[in-house]
C-alpha cells in the first residue's frame, strides 16, 4: 500500500475503506442523508437543492489558473494575475467555487472519514479538468507530511486521484510526490506567506523520477487558494524532470483575501 493512501489499516479503528465499504451495505437499509441536510438523496451527495447552489465552473475560465471570467475572453486567454507572474504549473482547472455551498462536502472528506465522497469528487473533477486529463501521462496528488498523515490516516488528494486514475485510464504515481517538510498550516496566510511556507517543502523521491521524467503530471487536491502548494508541487516535479505539470482540484477560492481553509 501506497503512503499517501493511508496508514488506516495499521491502526486498532477501522481504516477509510472499510468505512466506506460498511456505508454502502448501510445505504441497502438505510436511506442515506443528503450533505447539506435537505431531503434524503437517492445516493450519498446533495439534495436537488444543494445541487443548484454549487457554484460548478465552466467556461469562461482563465486558461492558467481557472479562476472563472464574467464573459468570454478568447480561447487561451490568461488572467491579468498570470500574465504578471508566470507560475510553475502551466494550466489549473477546478470543479466548483469554494463557498458556503460546497465548503462542506469538501471538509467532511478531509476532516471527518467520509471518503466515500472520493468518487464523487472525482466525476466532478473528470468533467471540469477533461482537456487536462486527454492531456496527462500520469496522475499524482499532492502529499501530506507523515505525521499529518499519522493523525488524519489518510490523505484526501489521494481519495480523490486513485478513482480519477481509474475513471479516466490515467496512470496513478501516489508516491510520485513527497512532503519532505512538515508545514504549518496555510489558512490565514497571505499569498507570500503561503509560498514562503511551502518553500522546498516538496520533492520526488529519487526511486520515482524515472515515474516523471519527460511526463505530462496532472496534479490533484481538494481546495486552491493562492496556488502556492500546487506550485511548490510543481516545481518539485519538473526538477526531476517532468515535462509540464497541470493542476485539477475540487474547488477554488474565487478571492484569496482574507480566506481560512
Amino acid at each position: 500500500m501506497s503512503l499517501q493512501d493511508g496508514l488506516s489499516e495499521a491502526w486498532w479503528k477501522p481504516g477509510p475503506r472499510l468505512k466506506s465499504a460498511a456505508r454502502a451495505a448501510l445505504d441497502l437499509v438505510f436511506s442515506p442523508q443528503s450533505l447539506d441536510d435537505g431531503p434524503r438523496p437517492l445516493a450519498t451527495g446533495l439534495s436537488a437543492a444543494g445541487w443548484s447552489q454549487i457554484h460548478f465552473l465552466d467556461d469562461p475560465v482563465c486558461d492558467g489558473c481557472g479562476t472563472p471570467f464574467e464573459y468570454p475572453l478568447g480561447e487561451g486567454v490568461r488572467c491579468a494575475a498570470c500574465m504578471a507572474r508566470r507560475r510553475a504549473f502551466d494550466r489549473a482547472r477546478a470543479a466548483c467555487l469554494y463557498d458556503d455551498a460546497s465548503r462542506g462536502p469538501i471538509l467532511q472528506l478531509k476532516h471527518a472519514d467520509r471518503t466515500d465522497l472520493a468518487p464523487l469528487f472525482a466525476r466532478w473533477i473528470s468533467r471540469s479538468a477533461r482537456a487536462l486529463l486527454e492531456d496527462a501521462d500520469a496522475i499524482a496528488p499532492v502529499p501530506l507530511h507523515p505525521t499529518r498523515l499519522l493523525g488524519r490516516r489518510y490523505n484526501q488528494a489521494a481519495e480523490i486521484a486513485r478513482p480519477l486514475s481509474r475513471l479516466a485510464r490515467v496512470a496513478y504515481l501516489p508516491d510520485a510526490l513527497v512532503r519532505v517538510r512538515a508545514t504549518d498550516t496555510q489558512g490565514g496566510k497571505s499569498g507570500s506567506g503561503r509560498r514562503r511556507n511551502v518553500a522546498a517543502a516538496f520533492a520526488v523521491p529519487a526511486s520515482r523520477a524515472k515515474q516523471v521524467a519527460g511526463k505530462r503530471i496532472l496534479l490533484i487536491d481538494d481546495v486552491m487558494t493562492t496556488g502556492a502548494t500546487v506550485e511548490g508541487c510543481a516545481r518539485a516535479l519538473l526538477k526531476a524532470g517532468a515535462s509540464c505539470v497541470d493542476v485539477a482540484v475540487v474547488a477554488r477560492v474565487k478571492e484569496a483575501a482574507n480566506t481560512t481553509i
